[in-house]
């Protein structure tokens, strides 16, 4: 059993992020990728791949998967076994899963990860609704909005398929309700349109697992706003207690100014292209 006292740190990185535009076909996958290496050990693996040594200031993953590379991509990958981690997010599924998520169920910061319900049986069947889920993104790209949009409202419910029985029950006021919350920036809601922030929950479940709680360096992402981390943070805490809290603190840096950061964005670069284009994305890959 894990100390309550002990603790990690890791650094992480993203590959994938498109904003809203989350049912890119060009784009299937949102990677998140982490790695307990300390700076001293980051810093010698980044060094190793740099040829001339200093010559850049980042070493990038499309450098390293190119054929003539590909000691150097084993040797990269050799190195990190059993010292990272990267959590997969298939985008289409995100968003079915968000719709299910916002419209059958109370607002929870555990929507999307293992702590949420399983929505699994109905995302199947709305994966091949494109253009509902079209409707669903019209309709939740709220960052902008001071009131809510009653066409895109109209749009989303006339779309609705037949064939997903749990969302026979979805009315206009029903949905026009959440909206306005999401509108107004209820602080349950999580971000509609973010996967970035159930990835890092499940980032830091895997590694408090390990660890205990975890202190997480981050490159800097616009999605990983203060508050959402803070309300991300405080939801995993009651969600384990009486275990330690998951994410003992949350700071964000620029990657070229941290090599565990680089090294992350690389494996979250190898990860991207591999699950791309094999375009079976799977949720984690250790």
């Amino acid at each position: 059993m894990t100390s309550p006292s002990s603790w990690v740190e890791i650094a992480c990185d993203e590959s994938g992020f498109s904003g809203s535009n989350l049912l890119d076909p060009l784009s299937p996958v949102l990677v998140h990728a982490s790695t307990d290496l300390s700076v001293p050990e980051a810093t010698d693996v980044v060094a190793a791949l740099r040829s001339p040594p200093g010559g850049r200031s980042e070493y990038k993953s499309g450098r390293l998967l190119r054929t003539d590379q590909r000691p150097a991509l084993e040797w990269f990958l050799a190195t990190l076994r059993g010292r990272s981690h990267v959590h997969v997010t298939d985008k289409t599924a995100f968003v079915a899963a968000r719709v299910l998520e916002l419209f059958t169920e109370e607002p929870s910061y555990g929507a999307g990860t293992s702590l949420g319900r399983d929505h699994s049986a109905a995302v199947r069947a709305l994966r091949g609704h494109r253009g509902f889920l079209a409707a669903f993104v019209d309709l939740a790209r709220t960052k902008r909005l001071r009131m809510v949009d009653r066409d895109a409202i109209d749009r989303f419910v006339a779309a609705i398929p037949a064939d997903v029985p749990v969302l026979h029950d979805l009315t206009t006021g029903l949905v026009e309700g959440v909206m306005v919350r999401l509108v107004d920036g209820d602080p349950a809601y999580p971000p509609p349109l973010e996967p970035l922030v159930p990835a890092l929950a499940e980032t830091l479940l895997f590694w408090s697992a390990r660890a205990g709680s975890i202190a997480v360096v981050h490159d800097e992402q616009s999605a990983l706003t203060r508050g959402r981390v803070a309300r991300l943070g405080t939801f995993l805490a009651e969600a384990v207690s009486p275990s330690p809290a998951p994410m003992r603190s949350f700071r964000q840096v620029d990657s070229r100014d941290d090599p565990r950061v680089q090294v992350a964005d690389l494996l979250a670069g190898i990860a991207h292209r591999c699950f791309s284009d094999r375009h079976e994305p799977e949720n984690v890959l250790q």
